[in-house]
């Protein structure tokens, strides 16, 4: 069986490698013959029908360690996948939307314990909703909603689909209204007009009480807008995208690259990887359509390599390539845990923006303690290990409920290649 990997451009190379800095490296490195694994399992994986396609990428102080492209990017169509082939992202929009939100910080333009209300008025009555004997209760939230509650997802805020609120949130064009709670491509109307109406409804838990992921990051999103005086869009192609170099990195993609956007799979009646259907809970709205809502929770598509580039900007303390985007000191209390316990008893926390690892075997994986990531609905995952100088991208295009081993195994096969450097062994 050969592979369908992808030969490592000198332009890549060239944009990455040069980007590394001279601290000191990691005592380990990759063995080779055990980094190949990666392909011999992300093949399988396709072969046996569990994935169409995937892209990864791994990074070890700025330079290519490994970079694989498997499977297909569109299965029905017998279209092949590619390295700068375009994936929905998702929540990975989350982290840029934090980094953005900690630019306006260290301008002074805007505090974490700003009242979000004083950007998005309705927020002044926020509610939340409990259990009570005759059904729903709804009570005024105890205290005000802040600008670190929706950077730490503990404002209490959901995605409006849980039995308690979900006929609230329909009503308003939120929760099962939008795909699967966190979908607004598809609306004719500024995410800030949503996020308002947003603040008209009740959340789930009190302020500073629990950790509830939800439309915290769509709400920073309106309240960059509004700090800011632009767009969404404008605010990341000018202060994000084009110092760093992502060059294919948007909220909805231009008609010449339309090509180049993954098919997102599904599974059908009889187990079968197909294309997944037209809409909000299929191939979405990023080509054709209103392109109005810039949604900072879910909305970007991007490349392996520009997020790879995004990732290695935090890695190396907030610069890359001569284009300074924050202080090493608000990258390590972004990706340092801010939340004690109410993400995970297990030794993952949660920064600004960011899940992190706390203890050795937190929540099952080998990552080192320092490590930091996330992930998206369309099963794309990343994670910056600074201990090691890793970097590492996984890109793949499955609607939410399509189980796929990829995430985990990914992590794994990274890790059980890494080894002492000679001289480190002597």
């Amino acid at each position: 069986m050969q592979l369908n990997r992808f030969t490592i451009t000198l332009a890549l190379v060239a944009g990455l490698a040069a980007s590394a800095v001279g601290a000191q490296a990691p005592s380990v490195t990759f063995d080779a013959a055990r980094l190949r694994r990666i392909d011999t399992v992300m093949q399988g994986f396709v072969d046996q029908g569990k994935i169409a396609g995937a892209v990864t990428l791994v990074l070890q102080n700025g330079r290519v360690a490994q970079q694989g492209v498997y499977g297909w990017a569109d299965k029905e169509a017998g279209k092949k996948m590619t390295f700068d082939a375009i994936f929905r992202i998702a929540s990975q929009t989350k982290a840029i939307t934090s980094v953005a939100a900690m630019i306006l910080v260290e301008e002074g333009k805007l505090g974490l314990g700003d009242r979000v209300s004083s950007y998005l008025p309705t927020f002044a009555k926020a509610t939340v909703a409990s259990q009570a004997d005759t059904g729903r209760g709804i009570a005024p939230a105890k205290r005000s909603i802040t600008i670190r509650d929706l950077l730490t997802h503990t404002a209490g805020i959901s995605y409006g689909t849980g039995a308690l609120v979900s006929p609230l949130y329909e009503a308003k064009g939120l929760g099962p209204a939008a795909g699967y709670g966190w979908y607004t491509a598809d609306k004719d109307e500024p995410i800030c007009e949503t996020m308002d109406r947003l603040g008209t409804l009740p959340f789930v838990a009190q302020p500073g009480e629990a950790f509830v992921y939800g439309y915290n990051t769509d709400i920073l999103g309106c309240v960059i807008e509004r700090v800011s005086g632009i767009p969404l869009d404008r605010f990341f192609e000018t202060r994000i995208f084009r110092p760093l170099g992502m060059n294919d990195t948007y909220f909805f993609l231009p008609q010449e690259k339309r090509d180049r956007l993954v098919a997102v799979h599904r599974v059908n009646e009889s187990g079968t990887l197909v294309r997944a259907d037209a809409g909000a809970r299929g191939q979405g709205h990023y080509l054709d359509g209103p392109r109005r809502s810039f949604a900072g929770g879910a909305g970007l598509v991007s490349t392996a390599r520009d997020y790879g580039r995004f990732l290695e900007m935090l890695r190396r303390g907030g610069e890359l390539g001569g284009a300074r985007i924050l202080s090493p000191t608000t990258v390590e209390l972004m990706t340092t845990n801010q939340v004690g316990t109410l993400l995970s008893t297990d030794g993952l926390g949660f920064g600004l923006g960011f899940q992190t690892t706390d203890r050795p075997g937190a929540g099952g994986s080998p990552k080192a303690v320092g490590t930091y990531g996330w992930g998206g609905a369309y099963q794309t995952s990343y994670a910056v290990d600074p201990a090691n100088g890793l970097v590492m991208v996984l890109m793949t295009q499955h609607l939410p409920n399509v189980p796929s081993p990829t995430g985990d195994r990914f992590t794994n096969l990274i890790y059980q290649a890494l080894v002492p450097r000679p001289q480190a062994a002597r």
